[in-house]
């Protein structure tokens, strides 16, 4: 298929740094610009400097609040792609996924990564081959194993449990507990009423297990809406209860949605960027998730998985003591 290239014709650099901005701001951000502080200006930063603003990334240029949260945080340190140092919530052939634990990690090592968290369907999720204790435990066992042939690569050991009806995680404390982290997520019943989703969500939060919430809504773009939920409240929940919010990664999702992040920010919230890979490329997703977190402002000490190998084992030894 060819795809058509448009080029715009400029006379000279102030002319392109000019172009740059027009193309990238939306017509409200473009409203904090007076058009006389463009010309001659040789980048863009020097155009905000004239109007007396901090830059503003390509990615933040929406006309809603960027202004306010560039007066608190540096661009440099917003979140970028090399940041990230592991890769979270994936699949494997134990659930839904194609391609084995070893397969899954040795591709992430191979990325450059310092980490790879395996986190398969659980027990409901029958439709996804989801893991009933026993295979959680034979599981664990080979990435015991894994872990002493990989060092000092690391293997952790997640799940993605489903979070049922009523708000219950989907295994008894005798399991969750030997997991290193929990990503908690809804994956059925996406019909409810708010008050019943809030109240169902809620109780996941709060339960001392969870780690991660997961994909927020469950929507899929185009498709599906997802669950319908009271952003802040959730939030809100997410903070007191020391919750990190997921950013899934995969492109069909993009959940929790990028207008949120500033609320989230200003809330303290921790986020995780995560593929949801079930497959070994699927794993370059994270990509989408940057630039979606990146679109939101989110800054670099604000992402889970941009911690080291040594900081994120850490992360979550704090949280499992925290629960006993």
């Amino acid at each position: 298929m060819n795809i058509p290239v448009y080029f715009t014709q400029v006379e000279n650099e102030s002319e392109w740094v000019n172009q740059l901005l027009i193309t990238t701001g939306s017509e409200e951000h473009l409203k904090f610009i007076k058009s006389e502080t463009t010309a001659g200006a040789k980048t863009e930063e020097e155009i905000y400097q004239r109007n007396g603003l901090p830059y503003i990334i390509p990615e933040m240029r929406e006309g809603r609040d960027e202004k306010e949260m560039m007066q608190h945080i540096k661009a440099e340190d917003i979140i970028k792609l090399e940041d990230i140092k592991g890769c979270i919530h994936n699949h494997s052939t134990y659930s839904d996924g194609a391609k084995t634990i070893s397969e899954m990690a040795e591709y992430c090592r191979a990325m450059g990564l310092q980490y790879f968290g395996i986190s398969d369907h659980s027990q409901t999720a029958v439709y996804a081959n989801g893991l009933k204790p026993n295979r959680v435990l034979a599981q664990m066992k080979e990435v015991d194993k894994l872990n002493t042939e990989m060092a000092p690569f690391k293997i952790f050991k997640g799940i993605e449990s489903d979070i049922l009806n009523d708000g219950s995680l989907d295994y008894d404390e005798s399991i969750l507990k030997q997991f290193d982290y929990v990503v908690a997520s809804v994956h059925s019943n996406i019909k409810m009423k708010e008050a019943d989703a809030n109240k169902r969500l809620l109780k996941a939060i709060e339960n001392p297990y969870t780690t991660i919430l997961g994909h927020m809504t469950a929507r899929l773009l185009l498709t599906r809406a997802g669950f319908p939920v009271d952003h802040k409240l959730i939030i809100d929940a997410c903070a007191a209860n020391d919750v990190i919010i997921e950013i899934n990664a995969n492109p069909k999702r993009l959940d929790m949605d990028w207008l949120w992040y500033s609320y989230a920010m200003k809330k303290g919230i921790m986020f995780s960027i995560n593929p949801d890979a079930h497959e070994t490329t699927e794993m370059h997703n994270m990509y989408y998730g940057v630039c979606v977190a990146r679109k939101g402002g989110i800054t670099n000490n604000r992402v889970l998985n941009t911690l080291s190998v040594e900081e994120i084992e850490s992360f979550f030894n704090r949280k499992k003591a925290g629960k006993s």
